[in-house]
């Protein structure tokens, strides 16, 4: 082989080695350090053995069943997934190895995805939300070293176009975190900021555009899910740094008495899940962290908040990490995500109805 090919091929193992270890240190890596953080006491943070919940329900209760859909564009993983408008927007994310800062919708009525004006910048891990029919952007993470950035944007789905809302308040700056939104208030709780979780938790004002800080979610962590039930904001699994150390917390946060309380524990304990909440229960998809080969979770599990139950259901057709959910019409879609741990990305796309 002649010398210049051959630096050429080394040059580009090596740039796929270093994005690799640091896809690795973001989502958490088994031989990483088993520290926690001084941030938040270190509870639950154990691994839990991969467990399968029986998949049955109560009696006379449907049994949802997964669908196919018509596929993303490109694969795409640790994305950002919301819905408004009649529609699944998916958010930046990775392409094979490559940040990205693509923005497409998927309409299910004609089962077909449109691209949309992208993001400002190629982003992944992205905290986003959806109040009244504008998406938010509040912190995420970018470039092949997983950087943090406190980049706040705001789009509008009727003139396809974003709008800066500046940045988040120095020091607060993080991407996967837990997102959800109660009223006109955007919670973001816990995430990852310079390689590691953190345990801080802030509200955004999305009319006056102010931020408050919270009490601290009493665990430090990320790559977990939120979702908004009976006025109250559920921060429900993720993982102290180490794909290995995921957890089964969930807890509960009043924004009335501005306290928090531990909530009922998620049945299969996982980081990297997707989320999204349908007839006011809250159901879990998938995640990573299993003791399978492919080191993904199939488990799909929902949580009725009323009477603290959770009760597993069929499981993914597709085992994925690295994605989200939105619900439209009693249906949940999850698209794109990794087929295995780490690097993976697929295009697949399926739903959940109810």
């Amino acid at each position: 082989m002649p010398s210049s090919n051959r630096a050429l091929l080394l040059s580009a193992r090596a740039a796929a080695s270093s994005l690799f270890f640091a896809l690795a240190a973001a989502c958490g890596s088994s031989t990483a350090s088993s520290d926690a953080g001084t941030t938040t006491a270190d509870v639950d943070a154990t691994p839990v053995p991969t467990g399968t919940a029986p998949a049955t329900l109560p009696d006379g209760a449907p049994a949802p069943g997964w669908t196919t859909r018509k596929s993303l564009t490109v694969a795409r993983q640790e994305v950002a997934v919301v819905a408004t408008v009649g529609k699944v927007f998916v958010l930046g994310g990775f392409e094979p190895g490559v940040p990205v800062a693509k923005v497409d919708a998927y309409d299910p009525k004609t089962d077909s995805w449109t691209a949309r004006a992208p993001l400002p910048e190629a982003l992944h891990h992205i905290n986003a939300a959806v109040v009244g029919d504008k998406i938010y952007v509040l912190g995420s993470l970018r470039g092949n070293n997983f950087d943090t950035t406190g980049i706040m944007s705001m789009y509008d789905p009727a003139t396809d176009t974003w709008t800066s809302l500046g940045t988040m308040p120095a020091g607060t700056e993080r991407g996967a975190a837990a997102v959800a939104a109660i009223g006109t208030t955007i919670y973001v709780a816990g995430g990852f900021r310079a390689l590691k979780e953190v345990a801080d938790v802030s509200a955004f004002d999305t009319v006056t555009r102010t931020w408050e800080s919270l009490p601290a979610i009493p665990l430090g962590r990320d790559h977990g899910v939120a979702a908004a039930l009976e006025g109250k904001l559920y921060v429900i699994g993720g993982r102290p740094r180490d794909i290995g150390r995921h957890v089964p917390r969930v807890d509960i946060f009043d924004p009335a008495s501005k306290t928090w309380s531990e909530g009922p524990k998620l049945p299969t304990s996982r980081g990297g899940m997707a989320a999204a909440v349908v007839k006011g229960q809250v159901v879990v998809m998938g995640g990573e962290g299993a003791t399978n080969d492919s080191g993904v979770f199939s488990e799909v599990e929902i949580l009725e908040p009323k009477s603290g139950t959770w009760r597993a259901l069929a499981p993914m057709k597709t085992p994925r990490h690295g994605t989200g959910a939105a619900t439209i019409d009693d249906v949940v879609y999850v698209p794109g995500g990794a087929t295995v741990r780490a690097f993976g990305a697929v295009d697949t796309v399926e739903s959940l109805a109810f």
